[in-house]
Formats: C-alpha cells, structure tokens, sequence
C-alpha cells in the first residue's frame, strides 16, 4: 500500500525562498523594436566569460541572426561592468570557453550578418575587449576602459586582440597595450576612434540604443551587404577588392529597396523597408 503524503502549501515566505533560489540567466535578451539587447549576465565576477556564459551567449547571437524581426544587436554587461574576459578559475579545467568554430562566446570568429554594438560600462578586459573588437559600433562610458593583460598571465590575446586591435588604434599605441598589458580609458579610446561615442557613466546603453535606432533607418540588406563587403575586401588591393564587392553589391541596384530609398527621397518620405 502507497502513503500519499499531504500536499505542502508553500508560505508566502517559503515562496519568496524557492524563487531565490533559482538561478538567474547568465545571458539575459530583452527585444527593444528591431534590436535585440543581449546581457551578459554574471556581475559577481564582472561578467567573466566561463562555458555556461559562452553558450547562452551563442545561442542569443543565433537568435539574432535567425530572427526575421531583428536587424541589429547590442551588447552589454551587467553590475557596472562590460566584461573582464575569460574566467580564469574555469581555465584549467574548461580552457577557453570558445564554441565550435565560431570564437570565443561563439563571437569573435563567427560570419555575423546582422549589425552588432557594443554598450561598454566599466572594465572590458582581455577576452571581454576580444568581444567589444569583435562588434561594428562601440558606445562607452567615459568611466570604462580596455585592456589586453594576456602577457601578464602566460597567455596571448588570441580571440582577435591581437589581430584587430592594431588595425582599431595607432600601431605604437596598440603594441603598448598588447605588450605590456596597460589599460586605455574609454576617453582616450574615443580619441583614437576605437569608440564611436563617449557617454556619462551608466549612459552607454542608451546611447547605443540610440545608434541601433539610426542604423535600422536605413535599409537591412544594405546594411548586411555593406558589413559582408567590409569583411570580404579587408586586406585586399583596390583591384581585387572592387571583384570581390561587386557581385556582392550589384543585386541590390535591382532591388524593390532600391527602388524604394529613390521613391521615398523624391516624395520626402521615410522609406518603408517592408514594401
């Protein structure tokens, strides 16, 4: 014979407890028209990057790149901080929590079509200006700051630090912070260009919102387009890249968009992207 035990009636206080008790997202996503704001989501360790924040990351970015509704993303961090790299006590035994082939977090190696813009409060650090360099646009507050100390821990900054940070700033100043680690402040980053704006502190979200708002104006497959030549003709010649851009660009001169940016202009209209 089976005792069915009574059922437990949780207290209002018994209740507040179970739901402490789960465990918030490590990524949290919250869609703001066609943007999608993607959250990393550990502050306690100033969002390090370990193997549970790296897949929730790449799914949120497959979300974005499969969802017809969204145009653009927008990265940030949360508890005051962007991200302070790979969670160095996850190390030994995770290594670098990259996914598949597409780079550290499933960002710095993936083929991206959709535009994506880093909202930087506090530190972006190693592994986490890895992804800031990763993103097209990046807003900072001018309390944050950048820095590659790989070097100082036995390591190299091999998620695209090392790679696309001395195209982002001056070779000599870029060779600084590789080689010995030292941080940039976001103001001197604005200065250089590796920021597109400087904010108040708490502000860079709202001002990368801001900046989502003005690239989802204009038209999306433009907008992809114009990333995938950027990509495609890096490094090459005017020659080689003008062979490379043109079947890439030439479909859209035909396209109902096209047709649509030239009407709207002679009507002093907005465009509508979706006729």
């Amino acid at each position: 014979m089976t005792t069915r035990l009574p059922h437990h009636h949780h207290t209002p206080q018994e209740e507040d407890l179970v739901t402490s008790q789960v465990p918030e997202p490590v990524v949290l996503t919250a869609r703001h028209d066609g943007t999608l704001v993607i959250t990393l989501n550990r502050p306690g360790v100033r969002n390090a990057l370990d193997r549970s924040l790296a897949d929730a990351l790449d799914a949120a970015l497959t979300r974005l790149e499969t969802d017809p509704e969204l145009h653009v993303g927008l990265l940030t961090g949360a508890g005051g901080h962007f991200c302070s790299g790979m969670d160095l006590k996850a190390f030994p035994t995770d290594g670098v929590p990259t996914v598949a082939d597409r780079g550290l977090a499933g960002l710095t190696r993936v083929r991206r079509a959709k535009p994506l813009i880093a909202a930087v409060e506090g530190a972006a650090v190693a592994g986490g200006l890895e992804l800031a360099l990763a993103c097209d646009l990046i807003t900072a507050a001018d309390t944050a700051f950048f820095a590659l100390p790989e070097v100082s821990r036995g390591l190299i900054a091999s998620e695209g630090g090392a790679i696309r940070l001395p195209s982002r700033l001056p070779h000599h100043l870029a060779m600084e912070m590789l080689l010995t680690g030292a941080p940039l402040s976001a103001a001197d980053a604005a200065r250089h260009g590796l920021v597109n704006q400087l904010t108040g502190e708490g502000k860079a979200v709202r001002a990368a919102l801001a900046l989502a708002d003005r690239v989802r104006a204009n038209s999306p497959d433009a907008v992809r387009v114009t990333r995938r030549i950027v990509e495609a003709t890096r490094g090459l010649d005017d020659h080689a890249a003008f062979a490379v851009q043109d079947p890439l660009s030439e479909p859209l001169a035909h396209s109902t968009a096209a047709a649509e940016g030239a009407l709207a202009f002679c009507q002093k209209r907005p465009p509508d992207w979706t006729a």
